[in-house]
């Protein structure tokens, strides 16, 4: 009856659920909207509910509560938290910043509303190498994933950037060798790569992709077999909405964070309406501007300020 109670109680509550590609199977199964980071924040702008109830990682809902402070955000299980936010360390952060007075700060999505703080543009994995473009200062704070940040500067390799040595423990741990060992099993499949994997593993890959990106690519791509390089949980999604194609993962590359969320969890939030997503107006005032010149670029348009 769980999911069933689940939709009745969105439903007389005002609730709309968002949830991300790493969430539990069953969880995904009951969202309203399933995305990446990115997507979801674009949708979280366009909801008409009063209430989103957000299954992911903590910054996710936190993102949510500051683009829509007029909204209640719930968060099902505040123990979720993303171990990559909480890498920064706030003085070190602040003191950067002075160490590079003309450098502009770009964080990645990925981080705490009080980094976003001391942030000038935010970025998603989807997004990430277009935003950095669209920059005009030469010098770039990079944050906090090293990885990710590696990535954006194969493309543009005439800025100076500084990275915060962060990482995502799920996509660090991936090896050449676990590559290596599934393009042996799966010739014939093409290799999908997040870019918060290490250099040596995105050197591998057919394609660089968010996983939103990833499953536009399954979908319109001719190829029927695919080796899935990021959390397994994607290949859910990946299964589900592309049957007559096989996606092949890392058993082992599991986010514990996101599988903290449980079907009771989701449950019992919208019975109480809590957790709730609370944050000073100092902060979300603060935080908002990086998030909504990321969105801006997103939807194609140019920044009314020069980074």
């Amino acid at each position: 009856m769980t999911p069933e109670r689940i939709e009745q109680l969105k439903s007389e509550k005002d609730v709309v659920m968002l949830v991300h590609n790493y969430q539990r199977p069953e969880i995904q199964d009951v969202a309203d909207f399933l995305g990446d980071s990115l997507n979801l924040a674009m949708e979280a702008t366009k909801v008409s509910q009063s209430t989103i109830l957000f299954c992911g990682v903590d910054f996710m809902a936190e993102s949510a509560k500051i683009l829509n402070p007029e909204k209640t955000v719930l968060h099902p299980n505040t123990e979720a938290k993303c171990p990559m936010a909480a890498m920064i360390d706030i003085d070190g952060l602040r003191k950067l910043k002075e160490e590079h007075p003309e450098a502009v700060v770009v964080a990645y999505v990925n981080t705490t509303a009080e980094t976003k703080t001391l942030t000038d543009i935010c970025c998603t994995s989807a997004n990430a190498v277009n935003v950095v473009k669209q920059l005009s200062a030469g010098e770039i704070i990079f944050i906090p994933d090293a990885n990710l940040g590696l990535y954006v500067q194969r493309f543009i390799p005439d800025k100076k950037f500084i990275f915060w040595p962060g990482y995502c423990h799920v996509h660090r741990d991936v090896t050449p060798e676990d590559v290596q060992s599934m393009k042996d099993s799966h010739s014939n499949a093409k290799v999908l790569v997040h870019p918060e994997c290490a250099p040596p593993v995105i050197d591998m890959a057919d394609e660089v992709l968010s996983t939103e990106g990833m499953v536009r690519f399954s979908k319109s791509s001719d190829f029927s077999e695919f080796i899935i390089v990021t959390e397994r949980e994607l290949s859910y999604r990946l299964q589900k909405e592309n049957p007559g194609k096989t996606f092949h993962i890392l058993e082992r590359a599991i986010c514990p964070a996101m599988k903290k969320i449980t079907m009771d969890d989701v449950l019992k939030c919208l019975e109480s309406g809590r957790p709730e997503i609370e944050l000073p107006e100092s902060v979300i005032e603060q935080a908002k501007l990086p998030l909504e010149r990321m969105l801006t670029i997103s939807r194609g348009e140019k920044l009314k300020d020069k980074l």
